[in-house]
């Protein structure tokens, strides 16, 4: 049999465009298929659907900069009271924003530019077909490939809920477009648990909206270290979003044009519901019983090097579960895609790859959290160093004193993990990734010189902490054998 490519791709996402312009630098035949898919809506193109949040977000911050800085008397942008002053944010306009950056980015990344580059690009619905070959059929055309890459997009998961889908909600591609009507929703109630529920949530309290966040968890996130967990509840409550936790909704009802929702004992009128929870992929026409690839609800089954139960087949990004990071998308399109292609001999590790919830302050995660890190190893070993963002100058210039830095080791120095919440979390913590994926351990952190001021100078002040953590034990552990000795001094005598 004559095989066509070396490796096709079942894209539709950036991790898909991304592995195809990977695959085509290392000289491989590559084919990109590109789905047409239904579950998003037009108005956003589903790759790229999570920069309109993030263009939002920075207008609606330098919004609530410039606000704060009218009220210091540093600019005059307002004829009211500085105490009352405040900058609010034009909604049409900062969605104007935000398609001039997809767009910018839909030009950088866009098929066209694939294919200039030698990817085969193929927009279309196809399947797996086993008989007599291996092969991925699309618009009446066969791809035969040694090896085939699934780096499909997901949806949301609709829980059950009665009333829910009689009533109506809106998943979040399809927020952008409500929000550009001449009269957007006033009240929205998000059904959440996920990074782009949090930030959405702080988003639209920041654009004047009334906002409510519900969480079935007993955190915000699954996963997260329960003390900047509050931190940052309590920094979305401060800006006006209603925050219920571990809580459950029951029912949901239209009433004279508006939406009520039964949350826990309460009940909720709201003008819009979101639906942002977790995600399952977007599989059901690919015919992947026919090839023996297994999956559940929520996931593709693969092993550590990425490689589905059919052997030839791999998977990376929304299709294998976990939260929707382009950053871990990406690292998992690289270890799926040299292992198709090469030798499999890559395994995926997550302890040293940082997620972030890109609210304001930031937040970002790496490695083991306190609680994960006292499971897994004697609570004796670990050591918990925190620093506070209100110590450093370059925090006190910029009036971003809210914020901790949090770091998991072990008493020999080695780092398990970091939580980081406050201005630079996202560059801070890779810093501590590279350290966590390099062996490096805590004490050679010492040996930066960061500028100064700057945020950096937070990692000086946690080397301090573990030098004085250690002194101490050092000091409760001599005081120990002193005692000791001098017991059995007097036991023998």
């Amino acid at each position: 049999m004559t095989l066509d490519y070396d490796v096709v791709i079942i894209g539709g996402t950036l991790a898909g465009r991304y592995a195809a312009l990977s695959a085509s630098k290392l000289k491989a035949k590559v084919a990109l298929v590109e789905p047409i898919t239904n579950g998003a809506s037009n108005f956003v193109n589903a790759p790229y659907e999570f920069i309109y949040n993030h263009a939002l977000s920075y207008t609606s911050n330098l919004s609530k900069q410039l606000g704060h800085a009218s009220r210091l008397g540093l600019y005059t942008l307002c004829t009211d009271t500085p105490e009352k002053c405040d900058i609010s944010v034009n909604t049409p306009e900062a969605m104007l924003y935000a398609h001039s950056v997809v767009s910018n980015l839909q030009e950088q990344n866009s098929l066209v530019v694939l294919a200039a580059l030698g990817v085969d690009v193929i927009v279309g619905n196809g399947q797996f077909q086993s008989s007599p070959h291996l092969s991925f059929v699309v618009n009446n055309r066969v791809l035969r490939a040694r090896t085939y890459l699934l780096a499909m997009g997901s949806r949301p998961v609709i829980p059950e809920i009665e009333g829910l889908q009689r009533t109506g909600f809106l998943t979040i591609p399809q927020i952008w477009q409500s929000l550009s009507n001449s009269t957007p929703p006033k009240q929205w109630v998000i059904l959440g648990g996920v990074p782009q529920s949090i930030e959405l949530a702080q988003t639209l309290a920041r654009c004047g909206y009334d906002v409510t966040l519900v969480v079935e968890h007993r955190n915000l996130l699954p996963n997260i270290d329960s003390e900047i967990a509050q931190l940052l509840c309590s920094v979305l409550e401060a800006e006006g979003v209603r925050v219920f936790l571990k809580t459950l909704i029951t029912q949901v009802r239209k009433i004279e044009e508006k939406k009520w929702l039964q949350v826990g004992d309460k009940a909720i009128e709201t003008d819009e519901i979101v639906v942002a929870m977790a995600q399952q992929p977007n599989i059901e026409s690919l015919n992947l019983a026919a090839v023996d690839v297994k999956w559940n609800q929520r996931r593709l089954l693969v092993n550590d090097k990425l490689q589905t139960t059919n052997p030839r087949i791999w998977a990376c990004g929304d299709v294998i579960g976990g939260f929707e990071f382009a950053n871990i998308a990406n690292y998992e399109a690289r270890i799926a895609l040299q292992n198709a292609l090469f030798f499999p001999r890559l395994k995926v590790n997550y302890r040293h790859i940082p997620w972030a919830v890109f609210t304001n302050p930031m937040f970002a995660q790496v490695g083991l959290t306190e609680a994960q890190a006292k499971r897994q190893y004697s609570p004796d070993e670990v050591i918990v160093l925190r620093q506070f963002f209100k110590t450093l100058f370059a925090a006190q210039i910029q009036d971003e004193t809210t914020g901790i830095c949090k770091l998991i080791v072990l008493r020999d120095g080695k780092i398990l993990g970091a939580s980081v919440l406050g201005t630079q979390a996202i560059e801070l913590i890779h810093v501590i990734a590279l350290a966590i994926a390099q062996t490096i351990k805590v004490y050679c952190l010492a040996h930066l010189a960061p500028l100064y001021p700057s945020f950096s100078e937070i990692f000086e002040q946690i080397v301090r902490d573990w030098k004085q953590q250690k002194l101490n034990s050092n000091i409760a552990w001599q005081d120990f054998l002193e005692s000791f000795f001098h017991f059995r001094r007097n036991w023998n005598l």
